[in-house]
């Protein structure tokens, strides 16, 4: 499974990509939502032509855009249109916030940082994958 990972703090998107990896995963790393963003234009306008991801791990603060703006944007590219998206932040969000994040950007579910262990990261993102299967 492709793995697109956006976040900024260069020590945090290889925790990730290394752990993805491990996981049987293949990460697609971007360091900020802006690169993020002109990598969803290629695959709308069909200039990507290699494998697609199948699940996005997005920080929210970023330079450029935001995680769930990306997210917003997944929702609206159809290619990619349905894949499980998480969000990670280091802010404090309250329950409202998180949920109006998911109901107008479409995140399927909000991790804060720091990070859960190795392996409940695991189960979460594993849980959120399958939700979307079914």
């Amino acid at each position: 499974m492709h793995w697109l990972i956006a976040e900024d703090e260069a020590d945090i998107r290889m925790l990730v990509s290394t752990m993805a990896t491990a996981w049987g995963h293949t990460p697609m790393q971007f360091e900020s939502g802006q690169k993020a963003w002109d990598f969803l234009d290629k695959v709308e306008s069909g200039e990507y032509t290699s494998p697609l991801p199948e699940f996005a791990l997005m920080d929210i603060r970023m330079p450029g855009y935001r995680g769930d703006e990306v997210a917003k944007r997944i929702r609206e590219t159809a290619q990619v249109k349905d894949i499980p998206i998480v969000l990670m932040t280091a802010f404090i969000l309250t329950q409202d916030e998180m949920q109006q994040m998911k109901h107008e950007s479409g995140v399927d579910h909000i991790i804060n940082k720091p990070l859960p262990d190795f392996m409940q990261l695991k189960q979460i993102l594993e849980d959120v994958i399958n939700s979307k299967k079914t």
